[in-house]
């Protein structure tokens, strides 16, 4: 998770939403990737899109079934839907996101194997949620 913070540090340094993910393949890195919504002009840049993606690349594959994502915040209905299709075992997230996190529409879209855990080092990620919108607020 630690490593997911420091990608959601680098989100914050470009004035993304600091939200940042990898993913784990055994103990290695094999995909990372923090918020570009606005760095690309595009609305599906979230991190973990970004993490899965480059996951993928090195696997060579499109099914993540043995790693893990790490990621700073819950992931929402599309990054959900993208976990799902690419069949991760399992997900680690810092901090709930009560508006747009894929659990205020339903547990059911992430796959049926996955494992879930929420949580992890919730304090450090939700202070750089915090800090980002205190920020644009001033």
């Amino acid at each position: 998770m630690r490593m997911a913070i420091e990608e959601a540090e680098r989100a914050l340094e470009k004035r993304e939403v600091p939200i940042g993910a990898i993913v784990v393949a055994g103990d290695r890195v094999i995909g990372r990737g923090h918020n570009l919504v606005e760095t690309l002009a595009d609305a599906t840049a979230h991190a973990e899109m970004q993490a899965i993606t480059a996951a993928a690349a090195t696997l060579g594959g499109k099914y993540l079934t043995q790693c893990t994502l790490y990621v700073t915040v819950e992931p929402c209905v599309m990054c959900g839907g993208a976990i799902a299709w690419s069949q991760l075992g399992r997900v680690v997230y810092g901090t709930a996101d009560p508006k747009r996190g894929y659990s205020t529409y339903s547990e059911r879209i992430m796959h049926p194997k996955t494992q879930v855990v929420s949580g992890v080092l919730r304090e450090r990620c939700e202070e750089l949620m915090q800090r980002f919108f205190a920020d644009l607020r001033k």
